[in-house]
């Protein structure tokens, strides 16, 4: 039997570093992605954010965003509804309450973020029940270096 494929949620930071340095550790697990080693997870605020980031700062990586949408269709999930985001706005920003309620809902294996209100709050890992790293962290840990 072949073993489940690793399901991890990316934030945007990381999608949009890998679109733009696909050298970095955030292109690596990109490309990990599309050769269909590993599965990714975003929010659809997260592909959002991506998506108008890309166009704004950067929009010779269309091409790149465009080839990562349609080769290998991530997962993507729906934002966690009103209710939810209050409930966790009390410790976060609205937009980073809304990408931590999606993925929890999601339950993927690790939560790559390179923001360190995430990596550095043990306290939201603790909640949601997931590893929090950061895309280095994610390669060393599944032996992509």
């Amino acid at each position: 039997m072949p073993k489940p494929r690793l399901r991890v949620f990316l934030d945007s930071n990381v999608v949009f570093s890998g679109l733009y340095s696909p050298a970095g550790a955030p292109g690596v697990i990109l490309e990990h992605f599309i050769r269909g080693k590993i599965g990714i997870v975003l929010s659809q605020q997260v592909l959002e954010d991506v998506i108008r980031t890309i166009k704004e700062k950067v929009p010779g990586a269309l091409p790149a965003l465009r080839r990562l949408l349609v080769s290998t269709t991530p997962e993507i999930v729906a934002d966690p509804a009103p209710e939810e985001i209050d409930r966790l706005a009390s410790r976060l920003s609205i937009g980073d309450a809304t990408v931590l309620g999606a993925m929890m809902a999601a339950k993927p294996d690790y939560f790559v973020t390179g923001d360190n209100h995430f990596l550095e709050n043990p306290e939201i890992a603790a909640e949601a029940d997931i590893r929090i790293v950061t895309p280095a962290q994610l390669l060393k840990l599944v032996g992509y270096e």
